[in-house]
């Protein structure tokens, strides 16, 4: 029975320079994200570029060193699908906020 895990996990290294490549992206986009501290990009094009190298950053991180990219289907989506779920109702709550905001605006300016 040994044997016959010790062949089944056989094929399961990854060469190095997978990780190197991983590890060098990995630099590239934390100096992007860095250079857009030094620039002093400001306002939404900020926001959007940070959190924009920070999905790419986890996204790497997720699929090489936790093993998702050679795991099945189900397993991805088991990881995946609740990040979407939430990062969607995070996109409704942001959205209804403006909403509200607008409307306590314009209630408060009409004095009623």
């Amino acid at each position: 029975m040994a044997h016959a895990e010790a062949a089944a996990h056989e094929g399961q290294e990854h060469p190095i320079g997978i990780y190197l490549q991983v590890w060098f992206y990995l630099f590239v986009l934390s100096t992007f994200s860095y250079l857009v501290d030094f620039y002093n990009i400001e306002g939404v094009l900020r926001w959007f570029l940070i959190l924009f190298f920070m999905v790419l950053k986890a996204g790497l991180i997720m699929a090489i060193f936790m093993h998702l990219w050679w795991e099945a289907a189900s397993l991805i989506y088991a990881c995946l699908l609740p990040l979407l779920t939430v990062a969607w109702l995070i996109f409704l709550m942001v959205s209804q906020s403006d909403y509200t905001f607008f409307t306590r605006v314009f209630m408060f300016a009409l004095g009623g």
